[in-house]
């Protein structure tokens, strides 16, 4: 697990840099800040950042499109959690690759549900053009960041766009459609069409800064509202407008004094054994993740091979579900039972997946498993508690359904790396496909048809290409976790817990 760990901050400080150092050095040249630096002089000083899909379009496309050239999350601004949304213009102009839109709206989606404020840091291009088919004409393309926009303002979570670059054609509407719009003097420009489309459709030579810079939207056109002299007077600005929100969190649990676990967290490197396939008691790593490390467990003699109980996290109430073994009709039974208790109480959940799936075979579905999973899958479905997943190991199946993955919507959801997530594990799924085909003439032929599924399903069960497609918010270290759970709980209290309704359970 070390040895992962260490390869995943590898990836993390590789990606973290942003753009190539040519990039970077031509961006500091026209006196912008970086953008994670940007990131950083927004948040209060000291606060810490709960950024997601770091590793958003690993290996993917170009391989240096890091984090899908956009950083995304939650952090604090003048006392309240806001999600954040800043370009990147060092990678490759800040351009949006499908990857990049589908982060965004990711980001979107995480402020409507917790219901944050949304500060937009906008440094972009616009649709990367060699792609248009992906990121302009569906439903979940660029045009929904602009609908989100629009309801999340509607709904009455503030959307505040702060342009520190380039932001052109259909982007022009982020500040546009935005409460409240920020423009940095010499750097920001807003156009529906930049100067070449101008001098193409209508033979118009203009300059960016007489087209759409921060004299022509302040003075003239009213796109903007304020006037900022650099980076850092515009994020000064920003913290000004957040500061007058005129708004307070209410959170509705009985919070209590947090308190460290009793072992150490370093110590889960040597819970999780290196073979995947031998087990251990799901237990050890709650007792590094809960105040006191203090669980007061549920059905503890029932349906064992899933581990349910209260428990406080940072001083937050949380119910926990977390797999020791596959899923029968009792684990099932308990699980839903679990969750209505929790609904009927408000509060919030975690599952902490370790699933290879439901029990299979004549007698357990002559006993109803599919019945019983299905009570289980329903409760999850429709619970209304904020609800958060770590996968901590395998993730296959219907035991990702079963245990809140990512259809689930769960407020967040991490992977740590020795994760693997798949429909089926790869020996399964190449001796169900070898089974499917017939006969081989061989063992050798047998084999050399189930090696490439094997390999395939390693390759994309692995947490790196799950993260880079955005299947999870991130893959993180495992010491980490309980910083990122409490973070998490606490940016979900910003949006009123539901009232739960939940659907027909078939008996």
């Amino acid at each position: 697990m070390q040895a992962l760990v260490g390869d995943l901050r590898e990836q993390v400080a590789r990606v973290s840099l942003g753009g190539d150092e040519q990039a970077r050095e031509k961006h500091l040249k026209r006196g912008k800040l970086l953008p994670r630096e940007r990131v950083r002089r927004l948040l209060d000083p000291g606060s810490p950042f709960l950024e997601i899909g770091q590793l958003a379009a690993w290996g993917m496309y170009s391989g240096d499109v890091h984090s899908a050239s956009i950083i995304c999350g939650v952090g604090r601004v003048s006392g309240r959690e806001c999600v954040i949304v800043a370009n990147d213009a060092t990678i490759k102009g800040g351009t949006y690759y499908p990857m990049t839109v589908k982060k965004h709206l990711r980001a979107q989606e995480i402020a409507a549900q917790n219901r944050l404020p949304c500060i937009y840091l906008v440094d972009s291009g616009g649709a990367h053009l060699p792609e248009q088919d992906n990121v302009f004409p569906d439903r979940e393309h660029f045009g929904r960041i602009f609908y989100n926009i629009a309801n999340m303002s509607a709904a009455g979570i503030p959307q505040i766009a702060c342009v520190m670059g380039s932001c052109t054609a259909g982007g022009a509407y982020v500040p546009a459609m935005s409460d409240e719009s920020i423009i940095v003097r010499g750097q920001g420009t807003i156009f529906l069409g930049g100067p070449p489309l101008v001098k193409a459709a209508i033979g118009e030579v203009v300059t960016p800064e007489e087209l759409g810079g921060a004299e022509v939207h302040t003075r003239v056109s009213g796109v903007a509202d304020h006037y900022a002299l650099d980076d850092g007077h515009a994020l000064a600005l920003v913290r000004r407008i957040i500061s007058n929100l005129n708004s307070r969190k209410s959170v509705s649990l009985e919070v209590r004094e947090p308190r460290e676990p009793l072992y150490p967290a370093e110590e889960m490197y040597g819970v999780i054994p290196a073979d995947a396939r031998k087990t251990y008691d799901v237990r050890e790593i709650i007792a590094r993740l809960v105040d006191g490390s203090e669980l007061d467990e549920f059905k503890q003699n029932y349906g064992t091979t899933l581990v349910t109980g209260f428990a406080h996290l940072h001083g937050y109430p949380v119910g926990i579900l977390a797999n020791n073994g596959v899923l029968f009709s009792e684990s099932s039974l308990k699980a839903a039972h679990f969750i209505e208790l929790a609904c009927q109480r408000g509060i919030p959940l975690i599952f902490l997946q370790n699933i290879t799936g439901y029990m299979v075979g004549k007698k357990y579905e002559a006993g109803g498993i599919a019945k019983d999973g299905a009570k289980m899958v329903t409760a999850v479905a429709t619970a209304r508690v904020p609800k958060f997943t770590l996968i901590l190991g395998g993730s296959f199946g219907a035991g990702n359904y079963g245990m809140c993955g990512r259809a689930y919507s769960p407020r967040f959801l991490w992977m740590w790396p020795n994760a693997r997530i798949s429909v089926l594990g790869g020996e399964q799924a190449a001796a169900v496909l070898a089974t499917v085909k017939g006969s081989f003439p061989s063992k050798e032929a047998e084999e050399a048809f189930k090696a490439p599924i094997r390999e395939q399903y390693e390759r994309q069960g692995h947490p790196y290409y799950s993260s880079a497609r955005l299947w999870d918010d991130g893959v993180v270290d495992p010491a980490d976790t309980r910083r990122l759970l409490g973070l998490a709980i606490s940016a979900s209290l910003n949006a009123p817990i539901e009232e739960t309704r939940f659907g027909i359970f078939r008996m």
